[in-house]
């Protein structure tokens, strides 16, 4: 089945909690996911910043919400446990309890105030009520994570091959190849000898080379194409290349390069605009925002 949303996992926490005996999250972690009947993919499903199990973060939020309601309660670090309010709630045979249920709780409604959340947006949009906080919050900054990497996209098929040339430079140095930024700008760019466009440092000792092919295409790249250079690399004995285009590779191109012998990895427009983005290629920081969460080791006593 399908991971479920943070209010689905409420009910299945609660029941879980009625015998009154303290549990952690990870117990209460593991327990729905039997309940839930997750398999391993579903359960090692990430968020997108890659940080955490979505259904572990589904059910810390559940959590969360039900104790921000007094239905469940802290007993010490990293553990919970059923209230006396929560234990009545139970008593009602409940087929649900969402967020429009916890509303009822004077406690909840002024958690919900102090986080400025609107009701009627929520009421409005069935999405944002499946999702956490956090998962809300990562699907913003992915969403404007792809509309700065489409823009990147763009400006990069306008420019010029040259330009595509020092770019892809950046980028490989950015990543830690290539040595410094004057060694691999003397190497890449300035071959073309047979098929291959540059050779820079896999490492700042040079201990290993891996050889370049950069080409700024509007259309996909094909196997012929990547026959070619991998036939470079035979020539060259090398046994490492990156293929870089600001276009996209074909099916067969892909199936090839799974084939052989050599190692050939391809990087598309799409995954060299996620690359400058990460390494901070062209791109600058209009504003931070942290993320922070309580220090349960500051109030050890």
């Amino acid at each position: 089945m399908a991971i479920p949303d943070y209010q689905s996992i409420m009910l299945p926490l609660m029941r879980m909690a009625a015998d009154g005996q303290e549990y952690s999250l990870r117990e209460a972690i593991e327990k729905l996911a039997q309940y839930f009947n997750l398999d391993d993919e579903e359960r090692q499903e990430m968020l997108p910043s890659g940080r955490q199990a979505t259904f572990d973060n589904r059910v810390g939020w559940a959590r969360t919400y039900l104790k921000k309601a007094v239905l469940l309660k802290s007993t010490r670090r990293g553990y919970f446990q059923i209230t006396p309010k929560g234990q009545a709630v139970l008593q009602k045979k409940l087929s649900k309890i969402d967020v429009k249920f916890l509303d009822q709780f004077p406690e909840f409604t002024e958690f919900r105030k102090s986080k400025r959340e609107q009701s009627e947006v929520e009421d409005s949009t069935v999405s944002v009520q499946e999702k956490t906080p956090e998962e809300n919050l990562e699907s913003i900054i992915q969403d404007l994570v792809q509309d700065l990497a489409s823009e990147l996209l763009d400006n990069i098929k306008n420019c010029s091959p040259s330009f595509f040339e020092t770019l892809v430079v950046d980028v490989l140095v950015g990543m830690g190849y290539g040595g410094t930024r004057q060694d691999a700008g003397r190497t890449v760019g300035r071959s073309g000898d047979g098929g291959i466009d540059g050779i820079i440092n896999e490492d700042r000792l040079g201990l290993d080379v891996i050889y370049v092919q950069a080409k700024r295409w509007e259309n996909p790249v094909g196997r012929p194409e990547i026959q070619k250079f991998a036939g470079a690399l035979q020539g060259f004995r090398a046994r490492k290349g990156i293929f870089i285009t600001s276009s996209s590779f074909t099916a067969e191109a892909k199936d090839f390069v799974s084939r052989i012998e050599n190692k050939i990895i391809l990087i598309d427009g799409q995954a060299l605009a996620q690359y400058m983005i990460e390494f901070d290629i062209g791109v600058n920081t209009r504003k931070t925002y942290e993320l922070k969460k309580i220090d349960f080791d500051y109030f050890t006593e």
